[in-house]
């Protein structure tokens, strides 16, 4: 039987990632300490790894494919092939931005005041590309954790991803730049992505999971409207393409039919009562492919 080994993000990934999978149609089962989850689907193996290891494993060959971010890929110059950008994250759908950060207090305003200085953080491959290209020369060393703490008394400025800025703020820190913006990619070795069969798993796979994903930030909406509030409705209503409005057997009603992002729903849906919608009904969905 035709086996495709896949590696997903172990660590502040995974609960997401799990997530969308199951979302996708793929239900995965994962014990306490087991780094081989059981998936529901015969033709996947999965394993578990940091998602800093993943486009190397890829690369070389360990794994057919893997879930990891931009930023490893780069960290790691992995030469893989890219099959799909993956738009969320930990906490939200918004990508990770590295960012270059100091102490409020600190006397470093811009990029050159970094000569000479101590930069800690996990993506030292980046930071120091990033350092060449402004010509800057400072020291940057290797961070195991906990990297926000560090200035001023360990670390003259830190390299640190961040989602929300929550803790660069509550550890008093400032963004002096941003060297990249970074989200999960769907990424496969070269020569399993010119296997046929790999290759049509993984964008079978790569689809699945971007409509689980688009899906996550939308609902569909469904209602009965008059026909003389029929074109109020409508321009009220955003949808992805167009409603699907449906005859009633009362020739003077319809059925609307639309899928609209979650985060206006809350707007619209009082606006679509007080202009003549009735019986509105709000539903979540699994997937939607465009």
């Amino acid at each position: 039987m035709n086996k495709l080994k896949l590696g997903l993000p172990k660590g502040s990934l995974q609960e997401a990632t799990l997530k969308i999978f199951n979302k996708a149609g793929f239900f995965i089962s994962l014990s306490e300490r087991s780094y081989f989850p059981s998936i529901d689907d015969e033709e996947i193996e999965i394993v578990l790894f940091r998602s800093q290891e993943i486009p190397r494993y890829v690369e070389d060959g360990v794994i057919d494919a893997g879930i990891s971010g931009r930023d490893w890929i780069l960290e790691n110059n992995a030469d893989v092939e890219e099959v799909a950008e993956l738009k969320y994250s930990k906490r939200t759908f918004k990508p990770v931005k590295w960012v270059l950060a100091v102490s409020k207090s600190s006397r470093i305003n811009k990029i050159k005041d970094l000569e000479g200085k101590r930069i800690s953080t996990e993506l030292v491959q980046v930071t120091k590309k990033y350092l060449l290209k402004n010509k800057v020369k400072a020291e940057v060393e290797f961070s195991w954790g906990a990297t926000e703490v560090k200035p001023p008394l360990l670390a003259d400025a830190i390299v640190e991803a961040t989602e929300t800025g929550a803790s660069l703020r509550a550890n008093n820190l400032r963004v002096i730049d941003v060297l990249l913006e970074s989200t999960p990619r769907l990424v496969a070795n070269k020569e399993s992505w010119q296997n046929k069969w790999k290759r049509k798993k993984l964008e079978n796979i790569s689809l699945l999971l971007q409509g689980a994903i688009s899906a996550m930030q939308k609902v569909g909406l469904k209602m009965n409207i008059p026909s003389d509030c029929l074109s109020k409705i409508l321009q009220i209503l955003p949808s992805l393409r167009k409603p699907t409005v449906s005859s009633l057997s009362d020739k003077d009603w319809f059925a609307i039919d639309s899928v609209v992002e979650e985060k206006v729903v809350r707007q619209i849906i009082p606006e679509l009562k007080q202009n003549g919608a009735e019986g509105i009904i709000e539903y979540p969905l699994n997937k939607v492919i465009a």
